[in-house]
């Protein structure tokens, strides 16, 4: 008789709990399993999940989730965590439009108390969680986990530095599985975390602290010290110590033999925050994921046995790659360049330029305010620094880009990746802001790239100018493969151009919306309607010449964005308005993301639900001709 797998008994953390300890190494080894079969089917962020299946596993089983509050930090690890919180027969679905997400989110389960997505938040979520429970007298425990990663990043320090100054219980769990801090060194490292972490070492240090409560300030501070110190002699972890936290380990994340007993016996500390210090393996369990240079961190569909990921084109090129190409170009001849990436080499394309340039390359880590710091220091020194960070990510910069850049008008060139709707990662990595937040700023400069082309050129003209800070937004995902000249043009600032003239209709397009734009003119020149396209290439400085010619000999006038409300149309707008265009009986219709966040799905599939393919354009055309139902738009 076939045995039933111990995970077909589990729905819930409840389910896990009520089995016997002896089963939970077999109940992890299924949970990988089933974590390497969804991810193969869907794809997605495969490494990190696999690295906390044991910690996972044992988190759930010692803790009263979701009474007791797990928070994971960034949550490209929390997929085992999905499967054992009522969403197992859902993990197929996972970054699929209408599926479960990749990350943590509140919307989808009361086991995802905090949503995530960028890194370095879990601590002081935790802190706000902790609080709260302490200003409603409840009893509950919080747990933050945090990988070794983000913990290097600023707002991680500054929350540890505020929970350590407090009395009030926190626990988080640091996931070393990369850099290695302190690895556990055998059964003496064990041991020493068994005991610090146990309810009689604990009693025997808080009969020290009653020895000494009364005693003068310098005889206190020795001995706090001197245990401190002994502890950090064996096992590390005195800097965690010297900001108020108490520390545990290092504990290997695989051995649920130590892991479990660890845990119960912090649960059962009663006061102050304490830092248990985890190592993990990356790809933990799965070959092909432990040998691979980034531990399948994020991973197209695979094969199991083999581990080879399917792509739809082999060795197309990227608007990331050909960005990283083109700045080795310019590279080669001006020595000044230099990249800066805030841990995202690999999806910046700063891991080509690092290959070429490997001593003008700096990856800070996941420090975003550093990196644009860093770079106006750089660029004060004469330097022309290529600040390439994520759209979405550079919003975490903000202040510095205001404050340092801008301010003092330093030539910063910032190369946003991942502009616009980036399909399965979701809203949380859409670059949906920076026009709007980037173009309200004094002496900036931006360009939105419409192809691959137009990208190469926007780097030329950026390590052409230097007369203060310049931005360039494109894409993720496959160009459209048309070739690139090798001598790119440097591009006129504050220059668009017209791809197509007609004279009725006028399509102004900044970024990659101009594929559809043309595909909405061709539609319309069907239906009789002549229609101009235009390039628009600058957000700032607008090209007034041409939106004012524009607006001058059209019926109708649109602008098209990959970005938020308070961008590229309201710019156009406004100078609509100063011009005093908007007195003659214009219509202006200005497309951008519809205000509320886009679920993930494919890309085409995101920009048709926010009304921004050649569908809409065509639509919005003739509903500001109040002809809304003069065409059958399922042919457009």
């Amino acid at each position: 008789m076939p045995i039933t797998p111990l995970l077909d008994k589990i729905k819930y953390p409840e389910d896990l709990r009520k089995l016997p300890v002896t089963q939970i190494k077999d109940l992890a080894a299924e949970v990988r399993e089933e974590v390497i079969d969804a991810v193969s089917v869907t794809g997605g962020h495969l490494g990190a999940g696999l690295g906390v299946v044991e910690l996972t596993v044992a988190i759930h089983y010692v803790f009263d989730t979701p009474n007791d509050k797990l928070i994971w930090d960034v949550g490209h690890q929390c997929y085992p965590h999905k499967v054992l919180t009522g969403r197992r027969d859902r993990m197929r679905t996972i970054r699929k439009g209408g599926g479960l997400s990749g990350f943590t989110k509140r919307s989808e389960s009361i086991y995802d108390p905090f949503g995530a997505a960028h890194s370095s938040t879990s601590i002081s979520a935790g802190m706000g969680f902790a609080t709260a429970r302490d200003l409603s007298n409840q009893d509950s425990h919080v747990i933050s986990v945090i990988g070794d990663g983000s913990i290097t990043a600023g707002m991680a320090y500054e929350a540890m530095n505020n929970a350590g100054a407090t009395d009030s219980k926190q626990i988080v769990i640091l996931n070393d599985n990369d850099m290695s801090i302190a690895p556990p060194v055998g059964a003496m490292s064990h041991m020493l975390a068994k005991m610090v972490s146990s309810g009689g070492y604990q009693k025997l240090r808080g009969a020290g602290k009653a020895i000494v409560k009364d005693a003068p300030r310098p005889i206190k501070s020795t001995a706090r010290k001197a245990e401190e110190y002994t502890r950090g002699m064996f096992m590390g972890g005195t800097w965690f110590e010297e900001l108020g936290f108490y520390y545990v380990g290092p504990v290997d994340g695989h051995d649920l033999d130590t892991l479990i007993p660890v845990l119960e016996n912090v649960k059962k500390m009663k006061n102050g925050p304490t830092l248990i210090h985890v190592v993990t393996q990356k790809g933990k369990g799965y070959k092909p994921a432990e040998v691979s240079a980034d531990k399948y961190h994020g991973v197209s569909k695979f094969n199991v046995v083999t581990g080879e990921q399917s792509k739809s084109i082999p060795n197309a090129p990227t608007y990331t790659n050909i960005f990283g190409n083109q700045l080795i170009k310019h590279a080669h001849n001006d020595d000044k360049i230099v990249g800066i990436t805030a841990a995202m080499p690999g999806g910046t394309g700063m891991n080509i330029f690092g290959k070429t340039f490997p001593d003008r390359m700096f990856d800070v880590g996941i420090a975003e305010q550093h990196a644009v710091t860093f770079a106006a220091g750089l660029a004060a020194e004469g330097y022309k620094p290529f600040c390439a960070i994520y759209s979405t990510f550079l919003q975490r910069g903000y202040d510095q880009v205001v404050h340092d850049v801008a301010i003092q008008n330093l030539p910063v060139r910032f190369a946003l990746d991942r502009a616009g709707l980036v399909g399965a990662d979701g809203p949380t990595h859409a670059g949906s802001f920076d026009i709007a937040y980037l173009g309200c700023l004094p002496n900036m400069v931006l360009m939105a790239a419409a192809d691959e082309v137009e990208l190469a050129s926007m780097v030329a003209t950026a390590v052409d100018y230097n007369e203060g800070p310049i931005a360039f937004r494109y894409p993720r995902g496959e160009a459209t493969g048309i070739e690139i000249p090798s001598d790119s043009k440097i591009l006129e600032i504050g220059k668009g151009r017209i791809l197509k003239e007609g004279s009725q209709i006028a399509i102004l397009s900044y970024g990659t919306r101009l594929e559809e734009a043309l595909k909405a003119a061709k539609e319309l020149e069907t239906l009789g309607l002549s229609t101009t396209v235009s390039d628009a290439r600058f957000a700032k400085p607008l090209d007034k010449e041409l939106i004012f010619q524009l607006a001058d000999n059209h019926e109708v006038l649109i602008t098209i964005e990959e970005g938020s409300i308070g961008g590229f149309g309201s710019f156009v707008l406004n100078e609509l308005a100063k011009g005093g265009r908007l007195d003659a009986g214009l219509k202006i219709r200005l497309m951008h993301l519809p205000d509320k966040f886009i679920e993930h799905d494919t890309p085409d599939k995101m920009y048709e639900k926010a009304g921004l393919d050649s569908k809409a354009i065509v639509k919005t055309v003739f509903k500001a001709l109040g002809r809304d139902k003069t065409i059958n738009l399922n042919t457009a």
